[in-house]
């Protein structure tokens, strides 16, 4: 009797289970309650200024012109950068904590960054505000090749179905597109969008340090309109395999670098280079590395529409 007791009891237990019950795992400072607060000195020929950068990472404040190593006390990066070009200090900062309830969230902006060189000449910039895992190699030394000291993706080897963040959006339906890398400045029609994406890769290095990977999983989504309210819990399906054939496949969610975003990686030898996808994995193929970038556009560097912004919380990985 008493061993129909716990088989009945097991039963009920059973049926009474969620179907499709899910688990989630947090990522590292996802939830956005962290932050590391830089205070670089700009130098003279800009006029001086003490600029503020933040970092996803552990609470702390860090004065002078020092470069920030990523990848040791966090797995996050951003668009916030110190540069120091031919002796000449800056600080970019279009990520930073904002206010969320009891809590903070980080927002990303699309700005039109405007310079003085001894306070007479105007350089102007737009710079899109961005998140991601990997790692920033600071000082940035050039603005010839932005994707150059990106260290893109952290080793991963989890299968998650989704990833899961809260977010909200400000696009400007305006269709002006606005490009500017110093001195001119010009607009084109065009229609900007905030972004999310996810790229599971099985990576290898050959003897001459080249880094080549196979496309396990791809979750991409790019939001298009105003979102004025919080999506909380907003999950972005993961699809493993060759996704060509998916009804909502778009060419800029396919292979890098067809899909022009010639992401890089840093080698065995310490050089960086460009991450080559060959192919699309198989069911048998286990992931190396994760990419998850957000940003508050979709256009290459020094293009945007200006005023557009995205707001996130809470990332996580759905199993």
């Amino acid at each position: 009797m008493r061993q129909n007791k716990i088989l009945l009891a097991a039963i009920v237990a059973a049926l009474a289970a969620p179907l499709g019950a899910q688990r989630t795992e947090a990522v590292r400072y996802g939830d956005f309650e962290h932050f590391t607060v830089r205070h670089i000195t700009e130098s003279k020929l800009l006029g001086g200024k003490q600029k503020t950068l933040y970092v996803i990472g552990p609470t702390d404040t860090l004065d002078g012109n020092d470069p920030y190593q990523y990848g040791l006390h966090t797995p996050w990066s951003s668009s916030n950068a110190y540069a120091n070009v031919a002796g000449i200090a800056k600080g970019s900062n279009t990520m930073f904590p904002e206010r969320r309830g009891n809590g903070y969230c980080a927002r990303m902006d699309v700005m039109l960054e405007r310079v003085q060189v001894f306070g007479v000449i105007d350089i102007s910039v737009v710079v899109s505000g961005s998140i991601f895992l990997g790692r920033t190699l600071e000082p940035i030394r050039s603005t010839n090749d932005p994707y150059g000291y990106i260290d893109m993706g952290i080793p991963f080897t989890g299968k998650p179905r989704a990833l899961m963040f809260d977010y909200k959006a400000r696009i400007s339906d305006k269709g002006i597109v606005t490009e500017s890398n110093g001195f001119k400045l010009k607009e084109h029609a065009g229609k900007d969008a905030a972004m999310v994406f996810v790229f599971l890769q099985k990576r290898w290095e050959d003897a001459d340090g080249n880094v080549y990977a196979k496309r396990i999983g791809t979750g991409y989504q790019r939001f298009g309109k105003t979102v004025s309210t919080w999506q909380n819990a907003y999950q972005l399906p993961i699809r493993y395999g060759d996704v060509t054939s998916e009804p909502w496949f778009k060419p800029y969610m396919g292979l890098m670098p067809e899909d022009g975003n010639p992401y890089c990686c840093q080698n065995s030898k310490g050089e960086m280079v460009e991450i080559q996808e060959v192919g699309w994995g198989g069911p048998a193929d286990e992931p190396t590395h994760i990419i998850v970038m957000f940003s508050s556009s979709i256009q290459p560097a020094f293009w945007g529409t200006i005023g557009n912004a995205l707001w996130v919380d809470n990332v996580k990985f759905v199993y």
